[in-house]
C-alpha cells in the first residue's frame, strides 16, 4: 500500500532507508561539502592523455585496454562492464570483470573450457595494486554471452549475469546475430570464483533455476538468504527478482542450482506500474509493502519459431500473470545492512526538454531501495533533468554508504554520488576524445576504500583506478 510521499519520507528519516529524501542539488553537511568541487581535466598516468575530468587532488591510471594481452596470453576483449573487487595478498586487489560481448564470435581463451564455444562473452580476472599497476590476469569464464553486470558474493565469488536469452531455440535478436550458430541456451547467472590462477571450468555451469531472462545485477542478502536480481528488458517491462537456493551458499561455497525463483509484487496493487510508462510515476518517498510471487518455469526452452521478443518476456510474463510489479530497465544493484538499492534506468517522469528515448520508459532514471527485513520498497530518488542524472546504470556503495552511480546517457556521461539523504553530486566526467558518450560501468571500491575502479563499456574498453582525498566529500 502506498503510505505517502513527503510526510512518509520525513517520518522514516531514522528508519530502514536512512532518511533518503529528494534533493537535486549538492548541499552542505556537517560543515563540509557533499561533493568534491569543480571537475577539471586530469592526465592519465599511463600515457599523459586526458581521459577523465575529476575534482582537484584526484589522480588515475587506465589499464587493460581492449586489444592488449592478459597474463595468460589471451587478447583482452571489449565491452568491459560489471566488476567487483576482492582482497588478496600483499595489499593488492583482485578484480573480476565482465565483458558484454554479443554474437557467435567464438569463445575468448581456450574453447575447451567454454560453456558455449561459439559465444564471445565472459569474465577476466586481474590482480592489481591501488594505482592501476597489473600484476597478473587471465580469463575466468568463457563461452557466455552479453555478460552485463552481476555482484560480489561473500563466499568469494563474482556472479556474472547474461543480459540476453539468445540460443539455438530463439530467433535472432535486434542486432541480427545468427542464433542458430550458438550451441547452448543463454540468459543465466554464473558463479565465478575470485581467484588466480583462474580455471574457467569451475565457472561454466549456469544456475538455471535462477532464471533465463535478461539478467543485469545480483546481490546477496544473508538475513533472508536470498539472491536479489534485476532485469534489463530494453523494449518491454522489467522485474525485480529473488532466488532462494536449496543450500546456503556460505556453507556450500558457491551458488547451488535447483532453488526457487520469485518476482516482486506490491501488496494490494497487482501489476502496479512503478516506471511511469502507462501513467504518472510514483512520487519520491512513496513506500510500498511487497510480496513475492513464484515463477513456475524459470528455465524455458522455446518451440521452433519463437521470436527473440517473445522469449525475452517469457519468464517475466509468468510473474506479471501472478501480479508482479512493472519497472523500466532495472540495472545496477548494491546492498548493505539488509537494504538493496537498484536503479531503474529509464524510470520516472520524462523531464522537461529531455525528449522521448527509445525503449520502455520515458524517464531519466529512478533509484529504488528494498528493505529485506521488512519487505518494504521505497522510491528514494528520481532524475529531475538530464543535467543532474541521465540514465543511471551500474551502482556501488562507498565507505560512507553514499552510492556511486554510473551513467549510460547519450549526451556525455558522468560518475555521480547520491548521499543517504538523497543529495546528488558530480564526481567524474568521461573526457575521452570523440567518445564522451561511452558509458561508465562496473564501479567498485577496493577492499581498503582507497581506490575506485571503474570501466568504460565500449567496443574498445578500458579500466581506471582512481584515488585521492576521499575524506573531503561524500564518498
Amino acid at each position: 500500500m502506498l503510505r505517502g510521499t513527503a510526510l512518509a519520507a520525513a517520518a522514516m528519516a531514522g528508519g530502514p532507508f536512512q532518511g533518503f529524501t529528494a534533493w537535486a542539488q549538492p548541499q552542505e553537511r556537517r560543515g563540509r561539502p557533499i561533493g568534491y568541487g569543480a571537475l577539471g581535466p586530469v592526465a592519465d598516468l599511463r600515457d599523459g592523455q586526458v581521459r577523465l575530468s575529476l575534482p582537484e587532488g584526484f589522480q588515475y591510471r587506465s589499464f587493460d585496454v581492449t586489444g592488449g594481452t592478459l597474463g595468460d596470453g589471451t587478447t583482452i576483449p571489449g565491452r568491459h562492464d560489471g566488476m567487483a573487487a576482492f582482497r588478496v595478498r600483499g595489499g593488492r586487489t583482485l578484480l573480476v570483470r565482465n565483458h558484454e560481448v554479443n554474437g557467435p564470435v567464438g569463445a575468448i581463451g581456450d574453447p575447451g573450457t567454454a560453456y558455449d564455444p561459439a559465444a564471445g562473452g565472459g569474465t577476466t580476472t586481474i590482480e592489481v595494486d591501488r594505482f592501476g599497476n597489473v600484476a597478473s590476469s587471465a580469463v575466468s569464464l568463457n563461452g557466455s554471452q552479453m555478460n552485463c553486470s552481476g555482484g560480489a558474493m561473500p563466499w568469494g565469488s563474482w556472479l556474472s549475469c547474461e543480459e540476453t536469452v539468445n540460443g539455438p531455440d530463439v530467433g535472432n535478436d535486434f542486432t541480427g546475430q545468427d542464433n542458430s550458430q550458438l550451441q547452448q541456451k543463454h540468459g543465466y547467472v554464473f558463479d565465478v570464483p575470485a581467484q588466480l590462477p583462474a580455471d574457467p571450468t569451475e565457472a561454466n555451469e549456469p544456475i538455471r533455476s535462477a532464471g533465463r531472462f535478461a539478467h543485469e545485477s545480483a546481490v546477496w542478502d544473508p538475513g533472508t538468504r536470498a539472491l536479489y536480481m534485476t532485469e534489463d528488458n530494453f523494449a518491454f517491462p522489467s522485474g525485480f527478482y529473488r532466488y532462494l537456493p536449496p543450500t546456503n551458499p556460505m556453507r556450500a561455497g558457491r551458488l547451488v542450482d535447483g532453488g526457487r525463483l520469485q518476482m516482486l509484487a506490491v501488496v494490494g496493487q497487482p501489476n502496479v506500474d512503478l516506471a511511469g510508462e502507462g501513467g504518472p510515476a510514483p512520487a519520491v518517498g512513496s513506500t510500498f509493502d511487497v510480496e513475492w510471487v513464484d515463477i513456475p518455469d524459470p528455465d524455458p526452452t522455446f518451440a521452433p519459431g519463437t521470436t527473440n521478443d517473445e522469449a525475452i518476456q517469457a519468464v517475466g510474463q509468468q510473474g506479471r500473470d501472478a501480479g508482479a510489479a512493472i519497472f523500466s530497465r532495472l540495472e545496477g544493484a548494491a546492498t548493505r545492512g539488509g537494504t538493496v538499492w537498484f536503479t531503474s534506468t529509464q524510470g520516472g517522469a520524462t523531464p522537461p526538454g529531455a525528449g522521448d528515448p527509445s525503449g520502455f520508459g520515458g524517464g531519466r532514471g529512478q533509484v529504488w531501495a528494498y528493505h529485506a527485513p521488512t519487505a518494504t520498497l521505497r522510491l528514494v530518488y528520481e532524475s529531475p533533468s538530464t543535467d543532474v542524472l541521465d540514465f543511471p546504470d551500474n551502482i556501488a556503495t562507498s565507505r560512507s554508504n553514499t552510492l556511486v552511480l554510473c551513467e549510460d546517457g547519450n549526451d556525455g556521461n558522468f560518475l555521480r554520488g547520491l548521499t543517504r539523504d538523497g543529495r546528488i553530486f558530480d564526481f567524474a566526467r568521461n573526457d575521452i576524445a570523440g567518445r564522451t558518450d561511452d558509458e561508465f560501468a562496473g564501479a567498485t571500491f577496493g577492499p581498503d576504500w582507497k581506490t575506485l575502479y571503474v570501466n568504460i563499456q565500449a567496443r574498445s574498453g578500458l579500466t581506471f583506478a582512481i584515488w585521492g582525498p576521499w575524506q573531503r566529500g561524500g564518498f
